[in-house]
């Protein structure tokens, strides 16, 4: 009987999971459609993992997720009801799903707990993704109630990492400036940004994923969601400055204040996981870590998820 199954395996949360736990079961979209029951029943028997930790869902940026609202709902629900109904019948004995901070609502009193979480409306760039991610909960919790399944949900805030998505349109904040300042240098051009590069933002480097979830799997049996990024906060422009610092980047950096900056903080509380042994060490290094992306980007590149 293998120990641990891991869905969303060839993703950057999955990946960092293979040097954590080397023995798991990583499944990807190439190996079942976990949208279509048949095929995750098949995998469930196939495997009957004792654990299981759900990643897998279909993600994107603010222009992917308004562009394609009603097929990210569905994959996203199907997913997710699927996977956790296999969990439930070939009775896994606990199961740790991944939310997102962006379920949040758009109004909000911050820091972010996690009681706010069903308070009011996501923003409406990305809503059907966070419902979708809010049913996950949901379901984890209403299985919990009925079945008596240690289901259990935790929520990061931005991570970032070696096998990001690096598509100008469709990735988040961090590898869209690696990417951005890299090319602009070797094209020897000024790189350009919305904004005024003032807002802050909350970062977790994705190699802290796996020992935070190892930490749940041992310690954390509750039917509230937890949080648990890194709270330090930095500014969109300090991170253009370090990306710019790290590949010599000596053109100009432009700051287009005709465009929206975005929210000037969106902090989230992790209190709980602190409480209950986290140590906040443990969690890497920002600058090192930046650095070891932007290392692994400029090695990999052209060959990386959303140029090749």
């Amino acid at each position: 009987m293998n120990e641990v199954l891991i869905t969303g395996g060839s993703g950057m949360v999955g990946a960092s999971f293979k040097s954590t736990l080397p023995n798991a079961i990583y499944i990807s979209s190439k190996d079942f459609d976990l949208r279509e029951k048949e095929q995750v029943y098949t995998m469930f028997a196939a495997y009957n993992p004792k654990r299981v930790i759900h990643l897998a869902s279909r993600v994107g940026g603010v222009l992917a997720n308004m562009n394609n609202l009603g097929s990210f709902y569905y994959d996203n629900i199907m997913m997710n009801t699927n996977v956790l109904e296999a969990c439930r019948v070939f009775k896994v004995e606990k199961a740790l799903s991944c939310l997102s901070t962006c379920i949040y609502p758009d109004k909000s009193t911050y820091p972010l707990t996690e009681d706010q979480i069903h308070n009011g409306s996501p923003h409406s760039s990305n809503y059907t993704y966070a419902y979708t991610k809010r049913m996950l909960e949901i379901q984890s919790r209403s299985y919990r109630h009925q079945y008596g399944c240690n289901f259990i949900c935790m929520s990061p805030n931005n991570l970032f990492g070696k096998y990001d998505n690096f598509d100008l349109e469709d990735s988040h904040v961090i590898p869209a400036i690696i990417r951005k300042i890299y090319e602009s240098k070797l094209k020897n051009k000024d790189a350009m940004f919305w904004g005024d590069g003032e807002p802050l933002r909350e970062f977790t480097y994705v190699e802290d994923i796996p020992h935070i979830s190892m930490f749940l799997m041992e310690n954390y049996d509750s039917p509230e969601p937890i949080n648990i990024g890194n709270t330090g906060e930095i500014a969109i422009r300090e991170i253009v400055n370090k990306v710019s610092d790290y590949f010599k980047f000596k053109n100009k950096i432009i700051w287009d204040r005709t465009k929206p900056s975005g929210r000037l903080r969106k902090p989230s509380d992790n209190s709980k996981l602190l409480n209950l042994g986290w140590d906040p060490k443990n969690y890497s290094d920002f600058d090192e870590s930046l650095v070891e992306t932007c290392k692994w980007f400029e090695k990999a590149y052209p060959k990386v998820r959303g140029i090749e």
